[in-house]
C-alpha cells in the first residue's frame, strides 16, 4: 500500500498529506494473490493514518511542537492562551504549545491560514469574516477554519477617566479615540460600534490605531481621551490603569448600539453583555456592552485525533486553565458548543459526543 499523490487540506502546508489518495498501486514485480478482505480493510486503515505523517510521528513518539496565536501581553488573550498551551504541553502526548504574542483575532486569523500558527484565540464576529471572506478578510480571501470551543464572552470596553466627561458614545465626537491595534478584532468592532451610532470613524472622531497597553498608557498621560478594548475579565492593562494613583478610569456603557449591530449582522453574534460592578477598582456601577464570543480555532485540515486529544484535554484539566485566568472558570462542555459561526472540527465534535454534550 503507497500513497499515491496527495490533495491539499485548509491552507495546503500545516497538514500536508492530511486528505492524501491513499490507494494500492498494482505492481507486476509481486504476482501474490489479492489480499483477503479483512487484510485489505487493515492495510488501508493503517495506510490512511501514515498519510498524515505529523500524526503518524506523533502516535509513534516524535514530538509535535505547536503555536497558540493569542493578543497582545496586556489582555486576556495572550494570558488565556498561555494556558492553553501549557495544558496541550503537559497533557497531550508529544505535543509542546507555545503562546504567541500577537495583534489578536484578525492577524490569528491570517496567520493561521498561512500555516504560521496552529491554534487561535478569536472574536466570534471575526471568525465569522474570516469564513466568509468578508470585512477585513475581504481582500485577504476565506480562511479554512474549524472550532474547538467557544471559551467566554468577550465585553466591549469603552474606558476613559473621569475628566474628561465623557459619558456616552455621542461624547467621542471630536475627541482622540484609540480603535485597538491594526489586525485586532478590537478594531473591527469599535468601528461598527461608532457606524451603528452614525459616527463616522474618520471624520468625526480622531482615531487611532493603539493596542491596550500603548492606549492605557496614552490615556493617563492625557495624549487621548478614550479607548475601545474588547476583552474577557479583568483586562490587565485595564487593571494597571484602574488601580494607579489620581487617574479615575470609568467605563462608558456602549450597549445602545447594539441594536442596530444586530439589525445589520444578526442577534447570533452580537448580544448585550454586562460588566459587574466590582469588575475593576473604582468602576462601582454595571456597565452594559455590546459581547460577542471568543473562540478557540484550528485550521480545519488538522488531523482528527489531534483536535481530539486537544479538546478533552482542556476541559479534563480546566482547574489549571482557571488558575491561570478566571475567565476559564465560565468553560464548560455545555457552553463550549454554543455560539459558534464557523463548523466545529470532527475531533472535537467527537470529544463533546463522548462526553454528551453535543447538541441534538
Amino acid at each position: 500500500m503507497l500513497c499515491d499523490g496527495k490533495r491539499e487540506t485548509g491552507n495546503g502546508k500545516r497538514w500536508p498529506l492530511a486528505d492524501a489518495d491513499c490507494r494500492p498501486i498494482p505492481d507486476s514485480r509481486f504476482p501474490f494473490p489479492a489480499p483477503s478482505r479483512r487484510a485489505f480493510l487493515i492495510s488501508t486503515a493503517a495506510a490512511l493514518l501514515a498519510c498524515d505523517s505529523r500524526e503518524f510521528a506523533r502516535r509513534h513518539g516524535a514530538r509535535l511542537r505547536l503555536s497558540v496565536a493569542t493578543g497582545p501581553t496586556g489582555g486576556v488573550y495572550y494570558v488565556y492562551g498561555g494556558g492553553i498551551a501549557k495544558i496541550i504541553s503537559a497533557h497531550v502526548p508529544n505535543v509542546e504549545a507555545t503562546a504567541e504574542v500577537t495583534s489578536a483575532s484578525v492577524d490569528n486569523l491570517k496567520l493561521l491560514r498561512d500555516a504560521k500558527v496552529d491554534l487561535a484565540l478569536t472574536l466570534a464576529t471575526t471568525a465569522d469574516d474570516a469564513a466568509k471572506g468578508e470585512g477585513a478578510f475581504g481582500a485577504f480571501g476565506r480562511v479554512p477554519l474549524a472550532a474547538l470551543a467557544v471559551l467566554y464572552t468577550q465585553y466591549t470596553h469603552l474606558v476613559t477617566l473621569a475628566r474628561t466627561r465623557i459619558t456616552k458614545l455621542d461624547d467621542l465626537r471630536g475627541r482622540v479615540v484609540a480603535l485597538g491595534g491594526p489586525g485586532s478584532g478590537t478594531e473591527d468592532i469599535a468601528i461598527r460600534i461608532l457606524r451603528a451610532r452614525g459616527i463616522d470613524p474618520i471624520r468625526d472622531i480622531r482615531p487611532t490605531g493603539l493596542g491596550v497597553n500603548a492606549a492605557a498608557d496614552a490615556l493617563k498621560d492625557g495624549k487621548i481621551d478614550a479607548l475601545f478594548w474588547s476583552s474577557g475579565l479583568p483586562a490587565g492593562a485595564l487593571l494597571d490603569l484602574a488601580s494607579t494613583p489620581g487617574r479615575d478610569m470609568t467605563l462608558v456603557p456602549n450597549d445602545d448600539a447594539l441594536d442596530a449591530l444586530q439589525r445589520a449582522h444578526g442577534t447570533a453574534l452580537y448580544f448585550h453583555a454586562t460588566i459587574p460592578a466590582g469588575a475593576y477598582p473604582g468602576v462601582d456601577r454595571a456597565v452594559g456592552t455590546v459581547g460577542t464570543s471568543t473562540l478557540l480555532v484550528v485550521d480545519r485540515g488538522m488531523p482528527e485525533p489531534l483536535a481530539y486529544d486537544i479538546t478533552r484535554a482542556l476541559f479534563a484539566h480546566r482547574d489549571e486553565l482557571v488558575a491561570i485566568h478566571p475567565e476559564a472558570a465560565n468553560l464548560t462542555m455545555r457552553t463550549a458548543v454554543l455560539g459558534a459561526p464557523v463548523p466545529f472540527h470532527a475531533g472535537a465534535e467527537r470529544a463533546y459526543r463522548e462526553a454528551g454534550a453535543w447538541p441534538g
